[in-house]
């Protein structure tokens, strides 16, 4: 998208998986692009990818949990840049265990990474989304699991329904000066979307497409291209809502057999 030409955009999680495909598309839409991710080795394996293809793009080593490390992304990116335009909200750990056996420590590293970070990102990159000409652009990456649960999900789902919530809190708050919106993934397969000392083959079954009324499951390039919508200013209009990009998942009703 030509409108997004110069932009600089922080996503955050943006070296593997559905982050990669975020950070490839804006990059190649004409973004400056900010990758950061807490696993170095992914991030500068991603930026040497793309500034060999001719794209400007910088790795950070970041840990959105952490305050400190939040705040030097900023000050780095504002050094580099000079300003943000799109913040996206990506960086996300799944859960281990179950009810009796999860530690708080897990908890809290969920809720820490899905749903702190989120708000410190938001935070400390405000001053810098307000400072534009246009309306600055925050999409945060919730689930379609903020909606329906698998067993012993309850940290990564209540974080991603804090997600959900967080956005049309912060749509109000900020508005006019800032948009803020969600974007819910479903089945999204991203073996193919890792790091190459981590890259794996796809492994679906004909049965797996099936489960989805388009008829295949997603790739993260579904959700990054949901995402570049959100960011542009064809979406001007568009704040404080959740885009579903599911294959139609959520909505089909499913029998046992």
């Amino acid at each position: 998208m030509k409108d997004l030409n110069d932009h600089v955009v922080v996503v955050t999680g943006g070296a593997q998986g559905i982050g990669m495909a975020i950070s490839t598309a804006f990059a190649r839409a004409g973004a400056h692009v900010a990758i950061a991710d807490v696993d170095d080795e992914a991030g500068r394996e991603l930026q040497h990818r793309l500034t060999t293809e001719g794209y400007d793009a910088m790795s950070f080593s970041t840990d959105v949990s952490e305050e400190s490390c939040v705040r030097r992304l900023v000050h780095d990116v504002m050094g580099r840049w000079g300003t943000i335009h799109v913040l996206v909200n990506n960086a996300g750990v799944g859960w281990t265990g179950s009810l009796r056996t999860r530690s708080m420590e897990d908890w809290d590293r969920v809720i820490g990474v899905n749903l702190r970070g989120p708000y410190m990102m938001a935070k400390y990159c405000l001053d810098a989304l307000q400072s534009n000409s246009d309306p600055g652009v925050i999409i945060n990456i919730a689930s379609t699991r903020a909606f329906m649960s698998e067993p012993d999900s309850e940290p990564y789902s209540a974080s991603k329904g804090g997600v959900i919530a967080l956005t049309h809190s912060l749509a109000i708050s900020l508005g006019p000066k800032v948009r803020v919106n969600a974007v819910s993934p479903g089945w999204i397969d991203v073996t193919g979307h890792k790091k190459s000392s981590a890259r794996q083959p796809v492994d679906l079954t004909d049965r797996d497409h099936q489960q989805h009324p388009v008829g295949r499951v997603g790739v993260p390039e579904d959700v990054a291209e949901a995402v570049l919508f959100l960011a542009s200013p064809h979406a001007h209009f568009i704040t404080g809502a959740n885009l579903m990009v599911d294959g139609g998942m959520t909505v089909k009703m499913i029998y046992a057999e």
